[in-house]
């Protein structure tokens, strides 16, 4: 007897998760996306399978908005073994080196003190960044090395949580693009003993922290309603952007793409558009005329089975 597919719907708003440890972000995405028959999703950044802690998923309209999660700046907790340079950086991989760790506090501060500001960072070889089309973890498993093009990241702040012997725990405020396993590597390579990570656990996105987050399994117990409950309204994901509040014939010439004047005072730049009575349209960009026009628009309410209420 065929088994009869259940009904993707459409969903839109934002979950935060707090990824399980052994699940690569997709397999994260892909789980929920089915817990909520949702019929579009995507998530705001990679984590690697070693790693817990949050990761926004994004359903339906809120995919539009989901790039200003993966730019945003993240924190982390990160557990670091020193002694041991692995292939991978992490805990996963081949341990290539071990050096003995004879270190002192003050050495400690002061090579932490190096990485603050802005670095050029050597992605690691396992990573998903391609090169002439092809992934480098795919090549690092092949067992071939290459090239690779630092790149420029800030770290905001470097704290010392705990070091006792071989074991070292950071907090790291960073920007985008920041791989916390070149960190760890980085950092072992200046102290001259090596160290990989251990255990890494995203703590915050942009203004989102992982103590408004659920659980796999959590999510897993809830009832269907309950799931649904745990979405948020998608222009949570932009309340670093000034908000603009445009009359009602405004808004309705905005959706048909044209521009229009906004209210007086707005700054030039992005901004979230909101329809007098509180619904979110979307993106707007003021002009230096000051008039605003439409850069990433939702679809009407009435074109989505289920929204969060947006207030």
């Amino acid at each position: 007897m065929t088994k009869t597919p259940r009904k993707k719907r459409d969903i839109n708003g934002i979950l935060l998760l707090d990824k399980p440890a052994g699940y690569t972000s997709n397999q994260a995405l892909q789980a929920v996306k089915h817990l909520l028959q949702a019929r579009k999703a995507g998530h705001t950044g990679s984590l690697d399978p070693l790693a817990t802690g949050l990761l926004p998923l994004c359903f339906g309209e809120a995919t539009k908005v989901s790039q200003f999660l993966l730019d945003a700046d993240k924190r982390y907790w990160v557990a670091i073994r020193l002694g041991q340079t692995t292939s991978t950086y992490d805990a996963e991989g081949e341990v290539l080196v071990t050096r003995p760790v004879d270190l002192t506090r003050p050495a400690i501060a002061a090579a932490l003190r190096r990485f603050q500001g802005e670095i050029q960072q050597l992605p690691p070889m396992y990573s998903a960044i391609k090169q002439a089309g092809q992934p480098l973890y795919k090549l690092a498993r092949a067992g071939i090395e290459v090239a690779r093009t630092p790149r420029r990241v800030s770290i905001h702040a470097l704290n010392l949580v705990h070091w006792q012997d071989d074991r070292l725990e950071l907090e790291v405020a960073c920007s985008k693009g920041t791989y916390i396993r070149s960190l760890a590597h980085d950092l072992g390579e200046i102290l001259g003993c090596g160290g990989h990570v251990t255990a890494l656990r995203r703590l915050a996105t942009g203004g989102f922290s992982v103590e408004q987050a659920i659980t796999l399994e959590a999510l897993q117990n809830l009832p269907d309603d309950g799931r649904l409950a745990r979405l948020l309204p998608l222009d949570q994901a932009l309340t670093h952007l000034p908000a603009v509040d445009l009359s009602l014939n405004a808004a309705f010439y905005l959706c048909q793409g044209q521009v229009v004047t906004a209210p007086h005072g707005v700054s030039a730049g992005l901004v979230r558009l909101y329809e007098a009575g509180g619904r979110f349209l979307g993106l707007g960009e003021v002009q230096l005329d000051g008039r605003v026009a439409p850069k990433r628009l939702l679809r009407p309410p009435e074109q989505a089975d289920i929204t969060p209420e947006i207030g």
